[in-house]
């Protein structure tokens, strides 16, 4: 007879609750894409670097997704406002042009958002980008939230982003957890929210890109 078979019903029942405390625990270690630590650019090359985008101020979420298993492997955010940043919380990008402090990337022209979008949407993964209109005070909050914010740890990607969503004013429904699928999901049912998805292989990945990055 096993050790297992002397077990009480007690201890049967800790084990179990033991080992599920482990998989949630263990959990956030299999957001693959979420493998990045955060740089310090000098100060001079950012204030070189900054741009900002014409239109009105916005926040858009970026989700990139397993194609195979349609899980979520990595979270980015861009806050358009007084400038355009790219908070890209434990993320493998750079760019020259585009200088990182803290895990937050200066300079995000659409020639660098089309440079960390086609880096991620390639044929074993496409990129969700959801956008929605924001304030100008609500956008430089979500600009100071994403410079506190870094470094982020590894694996930590969604949950750093909800964390700096969660803490602006109308998006106090989005949760502080690990999955970017399910901080999109949350994000996609706000209102006046634009989609756009972007494969590798559509037909004019150019024309995809300018339209999800036409000012609102």
């Amino acid at each position: 007879m096993t050790a297992a078979a002397h077990r009480p019903p007690l201890a049967h029942a800790l084990a179990a609750w033991l080992r599920r405390l482990l998989a949630v625990l263990l959990a956030p270690l299999v957001v693959a894409g979420c493998a990045g630590t955060g740089t310090w650019a000098p100060m001079e090359a950012v204030e070189a670097a900054r741009y900002a985008h014409p239109g009105a101020p916005e926040i858009a979420l970026i989700t990139v997704v397993n194609n195979r298993t349609g899980s979520g492997d990595h979270t980015g955010l861009v806050v358009s406002g007084s400038e355009r940043v790219l908070f890209d919380p434990a993320g493998r990008w750079e760019h020259p042009d585009a200088p990182e402090r803290g895990d937050v990337h200066f300079g995000m022209t659409p020639r660098m958002l089309r440079s960390y979008i086609n880096m991620h949407a390639r044929e074993t993964h496409h990129v969700i980008v959801q956008r929605i209109a924001v304030s100008p005070e609500v956008a430089a909050l979500a600009l100071r939230r994403v410079q506190d914010a870094g470094p982020v740890a590894p694996a930590f990607c969604a949950r750093a982003t909800g964390e700096v969503l969660r803490g602006l004013p109308g998006f106090e429904a989005i949760p502080v957890q690990w999955y970017p699928i399910t901080l999109s999901r949350a994000f996609g049912a706000l209102d006046w929210v634009e989609t756009h998805v972007i494969r590798h292989d559509d037909d004019d990945v150019v024309a995809r890109m300018d339209r999800a990055q036409a000012p609102l």
